[in-house]
């Protein structure tokens, strides 16, 4: 077979750094969605904030891109832009709509589980949609990962099951959605980069959710919003949007999205410990047994899918 490189290989160090942080940022969203939503904030006013904060950064960006990078900017053909622009919105304001719908209903613990296992849907689709070989050996992963979770749901709806159901599916909704991005997004980025694209996507997806809160609420609700309400904006636009959008878009043009989604085990630990130690969440004998599931699941996946490439070479 010819020869790859390393980030076409999914090998390189660097990319997975980046992947890593960026999953690590974004196990913190779920934190600061409950710390705000115990202050009566609607979701549409909480990810219009988010993205509020957001929103300048990215244009920053996108104009000193565009001034500075003359091949980028012949390669913005209207298909491009309008391409990008409808994956940015999938990726950041379908996918992130729907985790912080369900964050309504279900615990920021259960939460970054259920969106962990969205690695497993960017294998069903690479498959079914991109052409990707199948890992059979992944599946045995897949299953345990989600024996974890019908541990932890099985808990859930003998505690409290309100609302568990509608939650656990629109968080699911956002992993299907989120994975469906992450092939999109590659294509995307092999095309104009990593931070233009994220720039665009991102960008869109903004103007998506401050347009939806504006028609919903009026532009004189921002007004009446507590000091706590707005911080707790700033900190899902820089630390779980602004800071990981870029790590994973980054890592995921040097190593893949399949690689870039084995990453993912970090972010449900990070929660965990957060939730158990800011928002009290409980973590029981079943939380303990659903998590080490998940997780022994991740570790699997990412062994099978690494011994699969290696094969492949």
């Amino acid at each position: 077979m010819t020869t790859t490189t390393a980030a076409q290989n999914g090998n390189d160090p660097i990319g997975y750094a980046f992947a890593v942080a960026g999953a690590i940022l974004f196990s913190t969203k779920g934190i600061f969605i409950k710390l705000a939503y115990a202050h009566g904030v609607s979701t549409e006013m909480l990810l219009s904030l988010r993205m509020l904060v957001a929103l300048p950064v990215y244009l920053v960006i996108l104009v000193t891109i565009l001034r500075r990078e003359d091949k980028l900017v012949r390669a913005l053909t209207p298909r491009i832009v309008l391409t990008s622009m409808a994956v940015g919105i999938l990726g950041y304001y379908v996918s992130s709509y729907l985790d912080f719908l369900g964050l309504n209903f279900v615990s920021a613990q259960y939460e970054r589980l259920v969106l962990f296992t969205y690695p497993f849907f960017v294998v069903l689709f690479g498959v079914w949609f991109f052409g990707d070989r199948m890992v059979w050996a992944v599946v045995p992963a897949m299953l345990v990962s989600y024996g974890g979770l019908v541990v932890i749901f099985g808990w859930n709806l003998a505690i409290n099951p309100d609302g568990l159901v509608i939650g656990s599916l629109l968080v699911l909704g956002s992993a299907i959605t989120f994975a469906l991005y992450q092939h999109l997004a590659k294509r995307q980025m092999l095309v104009l980069g990593s931070a233009l694209f994220t720039c665009i996507g991102m960008s869109t997806a903004a103007v998506c959710a401050i347009v939806q809160n504006l028609v919903l609420s009026g532009p004189g609700s921002y007004l009446t919003l507590a000091p706590e309400i707005w911080a707790y904006g700033l900190a899902l636009g820089v630390l779980g949007t602004v800071l990981p959008s870029f790590l994973m878009n980054a890592g995921m043009a040097r190593i893949g999205a399949r690689a870039t989604s084995s990453t993912a085990a970090f972010g449900p630990i990070v929660t965990i410990i957060i939730a158990v130690i800011v928002l009290s969440e409980p973590f029981t004998i079943f939380h303990a047994i659903g998590t080490a599931l998940v997780l022994a699941g991740s570790v699997l996946f990412a062994r099978a899918e690494r011994q699969a490439r290696y094969r492949v070479k």
